[in-house]
């Protein structure tokens, strides 16, 4: 099993939409046993992967979501139907993931997130690398979705994680950011000794290929020393209706576009190469 964290410290740069579209080409084109992990407390990628009342019943029959992760005493939660309850938490390894197809589950965000106390150091940033040592022999890979901030949910992220990948917009604002998230990488990296964690690359997201900003970008980041060899030969191309197929639950792979989708398998393709996984389709 390998875990692969999607990072950005700038928000709308497609982090999400990548992170859910690789988990399921990698379940349904090269059919690997994929989960994926919503750390974001906004919890985007549950909303592309639920719809509004199945999450809502979800929640309201006290399913594990990303809380149960994290919040590993007895604690009290907030219930609308039912008021205050004093909830015991399961063992870690009977937290039980959302089914999203066959090969393809979910640990789902949660906005109660925001209510944990947590602080780096206590030990709760080990949650998902905690949990996912209870689930190695079931998955082939595991994706992480993370928020756009340098949080202890990022660490608990990338404490978890084999490789990191990080997805960017071709302007300038988001092309500086990915050298302040390197930093923060870095010094993550020496605090906690990851020493195994690596860099899988950079991917060129909401891409539109003939402009001067996309020539620009990819130009400054194959002149970079530290990028040049991080850049992905492939970038995922800009379509206004994707947001909206997103949130009616759709993928890349079930649109009729079929540019997006060619898109979309050569740099799931690649990043198997970069992390040292080649398959056949």
């Amino acid at each position: 099993m390998k875990a692969i964290s999607l990072i950005n410290m700038k928000g709308g740069v497609g982090k999400t939409t990548m992170a859910v579209n690789i988990a399921d080409c990698l379940s349904r084109r090269y059919g690997k046993r994929v989960l994926l992990v919503d750390v974001d407390p906004q919890y985007n990628a549950t909303q592309c992967l639920m719809k509004a009342e199945d999450y809502y019943e979800y929640k309201i029959s006290n399913k594990d979501t990303i809380i149960e992760i994290f919040e590993r005493e007895s604690h009290l939660e907030v219930s609308v139907v039912e008021g205050n309850i004093d909830k015991e938490p399961n063992a870690i390894d009977e937290i039980v993931p959302f089914s999203v197809s066959e090969k393809f589950d979910l640990i789902p965000g949660a906005l109660d997130l925001y209510k944990i106390e947590m602080s780096a150091g206590e030990g709760k940033e080990f949650g998902i690398k905690q949990y996912l040592a209870t689930v190695e022999e079931k998955y082939d890979y595991v994706i992480i979705d993370t928020p756009p901030t340098p949080s202890v949910w990022m660490t608990s992220a990338l404490l978890a994680s084999d490789f990191y990948l990080i997805p960017t917009k071709a302007d300038p604002i988001s092309l500086t950011g990915i050298d302040l998230l390197y930093t923060i990488i870095e010094t993550k990296t020496r605090r906690y000794g990851l020493s195994g964690l690596k860099c899988c690359g950079v991917v060129i997201t909401v891409a539109e290929r003939s402009t001067i900003n996309y020539q620009n970008a990819q130009a400054n980041l194959k002149a970079n020393a530290r990028w040049k060899n991080k850049l992905y030969t492939y970038s995922l191309c800009k379509r206004v209706d994707m947001a909206r197929e997103q949130l009616n639950q759709k993928f890349i792979l079930d649109m009729s576009d079929t540019q997006i989708k060619s898109d979309l398998n050569n740099i799931v393709k690649e990043m198997l190469s970069r992390i040292g996984d080649d398959v056949d389709e």
